[in-house]
């Protein structure tokens, strides 16, 4: 590549990178709740990472529809790996002065703008003419799931007096696995009266078919009353107690309609595909990451199907460990799973990645949907400055005929007998020049320091023990890799069929073969961390009782 290329490569790298800063650190904009009562508050927090100011934010456009009734403002720093980001929010509390599906309009913030966000208004609580001033509730968003599928329970604390030491019995759940979500506390007028309304809420996913029985739950407190000195402590104030539920789910089993190996239960579930590098200018030996994201709404992130890459013939690939996680939405839980594969071509040719189909269950409309990443195709080249078969190119051979040369020349090198003795010079100097070259660099290559030598083994060893003893199967290929490395330095593998062929081994062999299919077969091999540990000690024992003269010869048994 030239100068000027090289300068383009970087200036376009530095957009990218650029964009991709500006990308992520763009306002943004979330509710915490999206759907309430007329006469509720809500809370839009506006969180921004970059250097706008969000004091300077715009909130006209929120006038239309609703009415702000405090500003606040925070900042957070955080410090991983060394590395620091700040991040500003700023949080309004407004009610809205109407009701149905309404819009929380885009605001631009600095150089950003956020998203807009829907909410739905429904008609304001009522009491229905009591004259409690302490209520607790228990909601089910469905009370009736399927079987490993979220509901969301809300216990609902709403009072119109102050009350002080409140408490609320501890939430347990037979045969089903329950997550605690944020909590949500906010003020709402109910027939002319002001009150404060404190949620907790659960997401609680069944874990068999049948009835779900959610036991009563307890809410306690006193009334806050006047302290009559400065040593009145309070707390003498009429107690309160109240008393929800009990309340049944009826949770149905996996339908018969639904296909494939893992019940996956959600609102809604999507699949993504990303690529470290454009896989359609792969080169032979050259790799490049693939990434599949999966998102469901409503499901945890351990419920999310694990991501099988299957083989293809000159392809290899080489998976990491997965990513799994959950983020709260005002809905539930969004489950999330990353996958991560590097891809290599072994050799030149055009490749289909076959498509990708995830079978999931639709829990609003009862149906049964795939989530899909379209077969790809991948043209792996062979790399620049290396022909497909290797030619061999005859040098020039010097003709009898020194027509080709000018005259005097010709004629200078048939009289003149120091020719010959400029040209034997020439040549010895420069086979003398080879040869020093050839001798340097196997100096180089070869290791004179027994002690370094030992040390790298000792250490690449231990690993493959460790890599073993978990039971890593992707760790104790590249440990077995790197070990047989330090034993044969002079033709290191770089595989674990190279590995095989050093050893000539027939045992180490076999549980090699068990490794390699078990990480990239079609099949799921079971393979052995502790026998292979076995085997590498065995054959390093023998290794290391070999004259250290003999090791290279020894390691490829003369054929007769």
């Amino acid at each position: 590549m030239t100068f000027i290329g090289r300068i383009v490569c970087a200036a376009i790298a530095m957009l990218l990178s650029l964009g991709a800063t500006c990308a992520l650190a763009a306002a943004q904009a979330t509710l915490d709740r999206d759907r309430i009562a007329l006469g509720d508050t809500l809370t839009l927090t506006i969180t921004a990472t970059n250097n706008d100011d969000l004091s300077e934010a715009s909130l006209d456009p929120l006038f239309a529809d609703f009415e702000v009734l405090q500003r606040s403002s925070s900042s957070n720093t955080n410090i991983v790996n060394g590395r620091i980001s700040r991040s500003r929010q700023l949080i309004i509390e407004m009610t809205p002065k109407r009701q149905g599906d309404l819009i929380i309009p885009s605001l631009d913030v600095g150089n950003s703008t956020t998203a807009a966000i829907p909410v739905t208004v429904g008609p304001p609580a009522s009491m229905g003419g009591s004259d409690e001033t302490v209520v607790f509730e228990m909601e089910l968003d469905h009370k009736q799931v399927y079987v490993q599928s979220q509901v969301i329970l809300t216990l609902r604390v709403l009072q119109a007096i102050n009350l002080e030491r409140r408490n609320i019995s501890e939430f347990t759940l037979n045969n089903a696995f329950v997550k605690p979500l944020e909590q949500r506390s906010f003020q709402t007028r109910i027939d002319g009266r002001q009150w404060r309304v404190d949620e907790i809420r659960y997401a609680i996913f069944p874990e068999q078919s049948g009835t779900l029985e959610i036991p009563q739950q307890v809410f306690s407190g006193r009334v806050t009353q006047r302290r009559r000195s400065l040593f009145d402590m309070g707390g003498s104030g009429q107690r309160v107690r109240r008393i929800a539920g009990p309340i049944s789910i009826e949770v149905l089993p996996i339908p018969a309609a639904f296909v494939g190996d893992n019940w996956l239960p959600a609102r809604n579930v999507t699949v993504e595909e990303s690529w470290s590098s454009p896989p359609e200018q792969l080169g032979v030996g050259e790799s490049a990451t693939r990434t599949i994201r999966i998102t469901a709404e409503g499901a945890q992130g351990a419920q999310l199907p694990p991501i099988r890459f299957n083989p293809v013939d000159g392809l290899k690939y080489y998976p990491d460990q997965p990513s799994i996680g959950e983020e709260e939405l005002p809905s539930g839980l969004l489950g999330t799973r990353e996958d991560n594969a590097a891809v290599v071509p072994t050799r030149a040719g055009t490749y289909t990645i076959p498509e990708l189909r995830i079978p999931w269950w639709d829990t609003q409309n009862r149906t049964l949907n795939y989530a899909v990443v379209p077969a790809r195709e991948i043209v792996a080249a062979l790399p620049a400055g290396s022909a497909a078969p290797a030619t061999t190119i005859p040098l020039p051979v010097a003709e009898p005929s020194t027509s080709t040369l000018p005259e005097a020349l010709s004629s200078g090198r048939e009289s003149n007998p120091l020719w010959p003795t400029i040209a034997a010079v020439t040549t010895t100097g420069w086979l003398l020049t080879l040869f020093y070259l050839w001798r340097s660099r196997r100096t180089i290559q070869t290791p004179n320091s027994e002690e370094h030598d030992s040390v790298s083994e000792k250490q690449t060893f231990k690993a493959l023990l460790a890599a073993c003893r978990q039971e890593d199967a992707l760790a104790a290929r590249g440990a077995m890799i790197a070990w047989s490395a330090t034993l044969f330095p002079d033709a290191p593998p770089r595989s674990l069929e190279q590995v095989s062929l050093r050893f000539a081994d027939g045992e180490l062999a076999a549980q090699l073969d068990a490794l390699d299919s078990g990480l990239f077969g079609s099949n799921q091999t079971t393979w052995s961390g502790p026998a292979l540990a076995t085997r590498a000690k065995q054959l390093r024992n023998q290794y290391k009782k070999k004259p250290t003269t003999n090791r290279v010869l020894a390691l490829y048994p003369s054929p007769g």
